[in-house]
């Protein structure tokens, strides 16, 4: 039987719509077995509602550290993008791949499983793991429960690589990101008789404004490995009010931080609920005590600021040498695996440009070279 090719499994891998709202456990049963075609024993790690899973699976001696080739299986919506093909089908133009994932991040995994053959053909003297994870793009919410694994092991893996999309360039930093969400509860009123009631829309304008001041405070603090060179704070969604003759009782409002490696914004968010407790909540309370103002986590993940180590530097030998080594806006999984110990670069097929985007595509050069990378990896882990 002819070992199956990057370009052929990413086709397979492609078909499964795996839209971050919906189970990836068809998806997962698909690589078990396609695993355990080649005498490879995986393991699925399910989230608390039992729709999706991280998958973990080990090549080689398990009682050294080793490299984990991670990436993730769900991917962004189509809705309202207008496609010129069906994107869970994949497509073939002058030398591009197109379909949902083909660049962030399924070209990736398939390359990996392709490289599971010779893997298994020879002896290693490192171990390579497998992590597959759910939810990276709604905020890297599936990769925690597969660290926690990991840390429970009694040899932790030694590097990691996050096949993210940089054109096959090493990135060894990027920035963090924090979402939150902000409730305000106003009292309505008809709007003849504005006064009496709470204006939540007037009252989130406020806290707004607040945030694009710290905005500008955090333009002082810059590293010029970054583009932008410092972290960004800004609102991105608004929801409030019923009608324009009724004052709104509630506002809503989302807004995030993409914070440098090293930058704490924690300070400053318990600043922000404290301001908005002394100046704003008392006036709004004197008018009726269920005013009130919340703040709720919605995602966050660290930022990556990787250190060299033994290991990285020889992982980064395999590569072709960058001009320089850089860092990208994007956040990954990255972070949360240097936080956990193991150091991490991030390096795989394919242009963040091209992902999220109706026509999403990678290139056929693209794969060759991801291809390439890591078959220099297998023989850089023979032993």
């Amino acid at each position: 039987m002819n070992n199956p090719t990057t370009r052929e499994l990413l086709a397979d891998l492609i078909a499964f719509d795996t839209v971050s709202r919906h189970s990836n456990l068809a998806l997962m049963d698909w690589v078990q077995r396609y695993l355990a075609s080649y005498g490879v024993s995986s393991q699925l790690l399910p989230d608390a509602s039992g729709e999706k899973a991280n998958l973990l699976a080990v090549i080689g001696p398990q009682e050294i550290p080793g490299i984990v080739l991670s990436g993730h299986t769900d991917v962004v919506p189509v809705d309202g993008q207008q496609w010129q093909s069906d994107p869970f089908l994949l497509q073939e133009r002058e030398g591009k791949l197109y379909g949902r994932g083909a660049a962030d991040m399924k070209s990736w995994l398939a390359a990996v499983l392709a490289l599971v053959p010779q893997l298994v053909a020879q002896p290693l003297r490192l171990p390579v793991w497998l992590a597959f994870s759910h939810d990276e793009e709604v905020g890297c919410k599936g990769v925690p429960g597969l660290l926690e694994h990991l840390d429970s092991l009694p040899v932790r893996p030694a590097a990691c690589i996050v096949g993210e999309p940089t054109e096959m360039r090493p990135i060894l930093g990027h920035k963090g990101k924090i979402a939150l969400r902000c409730t305000v509860t106003g009292l309505a009123s008809h709007s003849a008789y504005t006064p009496q009631g709470v204006n939540a829309i007037e009252v989130a304008v406020r806290i707004i404004q607040r945030l694009m001041a710290l905005a500008e405070k955090l333009r002082l603090q810059q590293n010029l490995a970054f583009d932008p060179p410092y972290s960004t704070l800004q609102t991105g969604v608004i929801r409030g009010g019923e009608a324009l003759n009724i004052v709104p009782a509630h506002c809503q409002f989302d807004f995030e931080i993409r914070m440098l490696p090293g930058v704490e914004v924690q300070p400053m968010m318990a600043e922000l609920e404290a301001w908005c407790q002394r100046e704003l909540l008392p006036e709004m309370q004197r008018r009726s005590p269920v005013c009130a103002i919340t703040f709720s986590p919605l995602s966050h993940y660290p930022g990556l600021e990787t250190c060299a180590t033994t290991t990285i530097d020889q992982l980064l030998t395999l590569l072709p040498p960058p001009e320089a080594l850089s860092t990208v806006a994007f956040g990954t999984e990255g972070g949360l695996f240097q936080q956990h110990g193991i150091p991490t670069l991030v390096c795989g097929p394919g242009a963040m440009a091209q992902g999220h985007k109706p026509d999403e595509f990678v290139s056929l050069d693209q794969l060759a070279l991801c291809d390439d990378f890591l078959i220099r990896l297998c023989r850089w882990l023979r032993a």
